[in-house]
């Protein structure tokens, strides 16, 4: 899986705006610098910024980044105070390039501000910071007694890993007159050193040499190293080991195992016994290439101990030497070629990347640059960027493997709200190993969308006569953006409703789309109302979109009929119809006409007659109010007739209306002039009923009233007869003192008188009488006065006898 870096957040609202709307431009050119070796951390080595053209102190507003390959070491970082490269590590060429004549680094910088990218290569040249040195500093060298001057025996050469100059350029023996030195120099530029014997060797007059062997280099200063050479003369050996071939040449893959044998040298000698054993050896290897393999002294087998690695190296030079017991030698030169393999999976990197974009952006957008390396080499190395085809996104390959990430369409978040992009980077062996790294983008949405409402025309019915303030419907828009780009407000455009304004019938909730209704609605002063209601988003600029909305006035069962004829009289009289006494059955006398202001089943009106002068003489049509006879007139039949009709409409409940209609019965103008003068002028029957309700009512009252007057006059008379009592001054003249015996007596009396009072009612008159027959328990009859004639109260000298009523009243 690639390395995913984060996004450069400098100046974030800017840049993305300005990223959104320019592509990357790949600069063609490179910029070169050369810096030498083993220079300190923290060392010059360009003014980057002057030369890619950045103006300015604040560099990191640029958003400079330095791209390297996956899991090599940054050796230079890139100083935002001064604009210059700088080295971040100790750089030694001898370690990055080994043997390699030129020894480039090079890196991608990156601008975003700019949106370039720029290759920069740094040289790094050789210095004379090593020394020669041979793998061992004392080497034993075994030459017969019997060799001829002129004969050459191979020595070890020194290593020295600069290169050019810097590297050896010089050998030198010393110690004895009877070597020198024979340097040749081979195709790839290795030095070969041999010591030549100059004279004769007689082992019983020396049989030891010590020599040293001298390697320099051309470096300033001269650098140089030593190594000892111990020469023994040994007895007559003839003949020396000999390779069956100069050079040996093989090929590997480089995923062979550890153990496994690369190649076996081999090596004969004519002798026999001691001189004809032969024993292997490394004569010339560097330390790296020892640990990798090993040679078998006895077989003469090669065997690797270590890893091949084709990107390390993919040729591996060295020699090897065979040495008999008589210690003459040969030596020969092995070359191991690594077969590359695909070994190695692409490595995906990210190097800018934008997490989000606005879907209106162009097509061609930039979302991310990405760089793609593979080690291996060849095919194996070739490797193709793709993305999943169905996003709308493409790879557009810039330069040194890097791809931008471009918008292929155009992009709708109402759509796809996010994409998670996975780019897979796939090698061209076999077989073809890949790694993809996954990008997740989101899209910031843009108000693209106006609101859009279920219907384009909607209709709604309310009842009239409703609440003030209540509701009677709602709407509801629906916008597909994002955030304020969908949050909607809802407003009613303005009109007019019957020369009043729409906004003083209805209003509308802005946030909720209710609308309400300001007053009672008439279904006779208007049956329906069109008006608009606008939604509008909250986006910038603001999209808006319009529905046509009728509102139908239910009718209700508000209105009563209204007789239009008969007219009702204004003069208290009522219509006259006139019909002929002649008249046949089904005889049109007139038609009641009425009309209802509802409408509908509320408005269907039906006539009935429910009183008559002469029931069963007319009758009134249902549906049309014509007043008909049913028989022929009677001569007994009433000359007026008076017809109550009762209109009702159809509604729940209904509402009716009654006219009275007088129809006279007369056949010629004369009989019609006479009825006309008799006739009175009708009182409606209720009206009367009326009149004797308030009569009773009044009559009631006048005896509640006179009975209330007739218990306090009783009341007060009793008082003062108790009165008259008790008071000393009241004689009784006439009644003997023997009928009273003290107080007791006289109430005792009192209690005890009756007299008969007779009363007359007429006009104007009464009278009081009290007979003779009077008793008492205390008075007897003897006693009483000897008027006889009654007493008789007149009020009025006619006086009518058969009027008077006797009332007893006892005192």
């Amino acid at each position: 899986m690639g390395k995913t870096q984060k996004p450069w957040r400098g100046k974030e609202g800017t840049l993305q705006c300005l990223i959104l709307g320019v592509l990357w431009n790949v600069v063609s050119g490179q910029i070169h610098y050369s810096i030498p070796e083993e220079m300190q951390k923290g060392s010059f080595v360009g003014n980057i910024a002057k030369d890619l053209g950045m103006d300015g102190k604040h560099f990191s507003e640029h958003g400079l980044r330095l791209v390297t390959r996956t899991g090599t070491i940054q050796y230079f970082t890139f100083n935002f105070h001064s604009g210059h490269l700088q080295t971040s590590e100790r750089i030694d060429r001898e370690e990055i390039c080994e043997l390699v004549e030129r020894c480039i680094i090079s890196f991608q910088v990156v601008i975003e501000s700019k949106l370039e990218i720029y290759r920069v290569e740094v040289e790094i040249t050789d210095i004379n910071d090593n020394a020669p040195k041979f793998s061992s500093e004392k080497k034993k060298l075994k030459i017969s007694e019997v060799s001829t001057p002129g004969s050459r025996f191979p020595l070890p050469e020194a290593q020295d890993p600069d290169l050019g100059m810097n590297s050896i350029q010089n050998y030198q023996i010393r110690g004895s007159s009877h070597f020198a030195l024979d340097v040749q120099t081979g195709e790839n530029g290795a030095s070969h050193v041999k010591l030549v014997l100059e004279k004769s060797l007689d082992r019983e007059e020396q049989s030891v040499f010590d020599l040293i062997l001298t390697a320099t280099d051309g470096g300033d200063p001269v650098r140089s190293g030593t190594a000892e050479i111990q020469v023994i003369v040994l007895d007559a050996n003839d003949n020396a080991p000999l390779f069956t071939q100069p050079v040996y040449k093989v090929s590997v893959k480089e995923n062979i195992p550890k153990g496994s044998s690369v190649i076996t040298v081999k090596a004969t000698d004519l002798d026999e016994g001691l001189n004809g054993d032969i024993k292997y050896s490394f004569k010339k290897i560097t330390e790296k290439y020892s640990k990798i393999f090993i040679l078998n002294s006895t077989t003469g087998t090669i065997t690797l101990m270590g890893h091949l690695d084709y990107e390390e190296s993919s040729v591996y030079e060295f020699e090897v030497k065979a040495e008999d017991g008589g210690g003459l030698s040969d030596w020969s030169k092995v070359v191991v070629i690594i077969i590359d393999l695909n070994d190695n999976a692409p490595e995906l990197t990210t190097t800018f990347f934008i997490n989000t974009i606005r879907e209106n952006s162009p097509t061609g957008t930039v979302i991310a640059l990405l760089n793609v390396q593979d080690q291996d080499s060849g095919i194996s190395g070739e490797v193709t960027c793709s993305v999943p085809d169905k996003l709308p996104f493409q790879l557009k390959k810039s330069t040194d493997n890097f791809y931008s990430l471009v918008t292929l369409s155009d992009l709708d978040r109402e759509q796809v709200a996010a994409y998670n992009i996975t780019i897979t980077a796939t090698d061209h062996g076999t077989p073809p190993l890949s790694a993809s790294t996954l990008l997740s983008l989101h899209i910031l949405d843009t108000n693209d969308n106006p609101p859009v409402f279920a219907e384009s025309v909607y209709s709604f019915y309310v009842p009239e006569n409703n609440p003030r303030g209540a509701s009677i419907f709602s709407l509801e828009a629906k916008d597909p953006d994002w955030a304020e780009n969908s949050r909607l407000s809802y407003s009613i455009i303005e009109g007019q409703v019957r020369n009043s304004l729409l906004s003083s019938y209805v209003s509308i909730n802005s946030e909720t789309g209710v609308v309400y209704a300001l007053s009672p609605f008439d279904y006779e002063e208007f049956q329906e109302i069109q008006f608009q209601v606008k939604a509008q988003d909250g986006g910038s600029p603001p999209l808006s979109s319009n529905v046509s909305v009728t509102l139908f006035i239910l009718d209700q069962n508000d209105n009563a009929p209204v007789v239009l004829y008969p007219s009702p009289p204004s003069d208290g009289s009522t219509g006259v119809e006139l019909a002929p006494r002649s008249s046949e059955p089904g005889y049109l006398v007139t038609k009641v006409v009425a009309v209802d202001a509802d409408s509908g089943q509320n408005g269907w009106l039906s006539y009935q007659l429910i009183k008559a002068t002469e029931p069963g003489l007319f009758t009134v049509g249902l549906h049309t109010g014509e007043i008909r006879t049913t028989r022929f007139f009677l001569e007994n039949d009433a000359l007026k007739q008076s017809l109550v009709v009762l209109v009702k409409d159809n509604g729940l409940p209904s509402l009716s209306a009654s006219v009275t209609v007088t129809v006279v019965l007369a056949d010629s103008i004369p009989d019609i002039l006479t009825g006309l003068s008799n006739i009175a002028v009708s009182v409606d029957p209720q009206s009367d009923l009326t009149f004797y309700l308030v009569i009773a009512v009044a009559f009631v009252s006048c005896l509640f009233f006179a009975f209330l007057l007739v218990l306090l006059a009783l009341r007060l008379r009793k008082w003062r007869n108790s009165q008259l009592c008790d008071s000393g001054s009241v004689n009784f003249h006439g009644v003997p003192a023997s009928q009273f015996v003290g107080i007791d007596g006289v109430r005792a009396f009192l209690r005890s008188y009756c007299r008969e009072v007779s009363l007359t009612s007429g006009s104007r008159k009464s009278q009081i009488f009290f007979p003779v027959g009077s008793c008492t328990n205390t008075l007897t009859p003897q006693q009483a006065p000897n008027n006889t004639n009654p007493l008789l109260i007149l009020g009025d000298s006619n006086t009518n006898k058969e009027d008077a009523v006797t009332n007893e009243v006892s005192l």
